[in-house]
């Protein structure tokens, strides 16, 4: 019996490798569906061929005869001090808009160089959460630079603004991640009606159709549901239920976008025909590029960074792509206000997915090309994907309980403020994150592509995954390593931020702690900046 009983308890170790080793091979490969999405694969020679082609001094892959025709308007960029919002700022002065006619709303000043000299450094800024009202309506009617006699021009606002609270998925904490995202975007939308907008395009998220898996397999069972997603504009493919939303942070990006939306012909103070004209722009998974990115950038940083979807294949968006994305969709609503003879359908009210041109790509060849443009100082280590979840559901269910002994009544709430709140990357390492990050997410941005007369944005956002990488690198490493991070903060709470690096990054001071023998660079001094 004693025997027994020695080798029952010796081979739960082994079960549970074996339960480890299985399960990684149904949620960690690449499988058949989603190569057919893949294109030819990146080789070195290709990556070193690439790199050799981007050596402009220029930060940008743009030239300003390819981005939207200068129109003489007023601009409000919300969350213009950050990454989105800080390019489209850069793109509206580069193609010859009035810098004392663009405004920066955000949480923060600027802190990216490029948003501190030339031209740019004569924009306006106020600082504005966006989830104060009565802030956001005054930034919005706060005097314009006098420039000369007659009327002002029309106002276009540009509304990038977010919280990225990715590492949550209970609908008991939504609250957290609307205050900024559903509220702060209600209150942008009613300042910008009150002082005459007539064009209003906003920054949702390619995540509002991504569906929520359970990654934990039975034996007997394949990979996930919705391992292979392909997503289009189509919204049928958004989750109905707030559990299907892969996070707080999606469900509360869709019930923003839908009141975009729903704002679109809504009266105006002062807008074209007394109404102001709305449009929303959905970038696939993963905005990357110089200026603050939270992929490359961190990677780069950090030098040794731990992973686990080597071989998950998703769609990304370079952040110039985006941001001309942006500025094409205003084209198209300008147009649509002045009724031109001969318009295009009116796409007014829509929302279009954007991703990089060329077919997406896995992590595995974004992560050679940054270990071979770095001649080797930047590293992945390969970890287990499910022994990573496991760990990430311990961690989860520590925040989960913290939270609800802080809503209790006391002495309960007393016992919640006495655990310690999750410091540091840790954080962000929550299951939720799997199903972004641990899934086949392939974005069809064809209906942007198409041409205004078939009902598109006419986007040509023409940088490849490739290039965009290698612009990254090279941007990196001409500012001496030291280009901007992110660091999502702000509000009143210190456990904000959307970063996969950040969670990977966590994973390695956990193991570091642990006496794994993996070193931990010492964490670069980084600007805390809400969107």
């Amino acid at each position: 019996m004693g025997v027994t009983l020695w080798l029952s308890l010796a081979s739960i170790p082994l079960l549970l490798y074996l339960y480890v080793r299985s399960n990684d091979a149904k949620i960690a490969r690449l499988t058949p569906d989603a190569a057919l999405f893949a294109g030819k694969r990146w080789t070195f020679e290709a990556v070193n061929q690439t790199a050799a082609t981007l050596t402009s001094p220029s930060s940008s892959l743009f030239s300003p005869e390819e981005l939207s025709p200068k129109t003489g308007r007023r601009y409000i960029v919300v969350g213009g001090a950050g990454f989105v919002g800080g390019w489209i700022v850069l793109h509206l002065i580069a193609r010859g808009e009035d810098p004392r006619r663009i405004r920066i709303l955000d949480i923060r000043r600027p802190i990216r160089q490029d948003l501190l000299e030339g031209s740019a450094a004569q924009v306006d800024f106020c600082q504005v959460d966006v989830s104060d009202a009565a802030a956001v309506e005054e930034a919005f009617r706060k005097p314009w630079a006098h420039i000369h006699d007659g009327p002002e021009p029309e106002l276009t606002v540009f509304h990038t603004a977010a919280i990225i609270r990715f590492y949550e998925r209970d609908e008991s904490l939504q609250h957290f991640s609307d205050k900024v995202n559903l509220f702060g975007t209600q209150n942008v939308v009613a300042a910008a009606r009150k002082v005459g907008t007539s064009t209003l395009v906003y920054t949702s998220s390619g995540s509002v159709s991504v569906r929520s898996n359970r990654f934990f397999r039975w034996p007997w069972e394949g990979a996930p549901e919705f391992f292979t997603q392909p997503i289009s504009d189509d919204d049928a493919q958004v989750p109905k239920r707030h559990e299907h939303f892969f996070s707080n942070y999606a469900h509360s990006k869709w019930k923003a976008e839908k009141f975009v939306r729903a704002a679109d012909r809504s009266p105006s103070a002062g807008g074209i025909n007394g109404i102001m004209r709305t449009g929303c722009i959905r970038p696939g998974n993963g905005i990357y590029g110089p200026g603050g990115d939270l992929m490359l950038g961190p990677y780069l940083h950090h030098k040794s960074n731990p992973s686990w979807i080597f071989d998950i294949l998703q769609s990304f968006i370079y952040v110039e792509n985006c941001s001309v994305a942006h500025l094409a969709y205003e084209e198209r609503l300008i147009e649509l206000e002045r009724g031109n003879p001969g318009s295009n359908p009116d796409i007014g009210g829509q929302a279009f997915c954007i991703a990089d041109a060329g077919t997406p790509v896995t992590y595995r060849e974004v992560y050679s090309a940054i270990t071979e443009l770095s001649k080797g100082a930047v590293t992945f280590i390969p970890l287990s994907a499910t022994a990573m979840l496991t760990f990430a559901t311990l961690v989860e269910a520590y925040y989960l309980a913290r939270h609800a002994l802080l809503r209790a009544p006391t002495p309960l709430a007393t016992l919640g403020r006495l655990l310690p709140a999750l410091n540091g990357d840790i954080v962000f390492l929550q299951p939720s994150m799997w199903s972004l990050t641990q899934v086949h997410l392939i974005f069809d941005d064809s209906r942007a592509r198409a041409s205004p007369a078939e009902g598109g944005l006419g986007y040509d956002g023409h940088i490849t995954t490739l290039q965009g990488i290698c612009k990254g690198i090279a941007e990196h490493q001409k500012n001496g390593g030291n280009s901007q991070q992110r660091v999502i903060a702000g509000h009143p709470t210190s456990d904000l931020g959307f970063d996969l690096v950040k969670a990977e990054k966590g994973v390695e001071e956990v193991i570091e702690k642990l006496g794994g023998g993996h070193k931990v660079d010492a964490k670069p001094k980084v600007a805390e900046l809400q969107y």
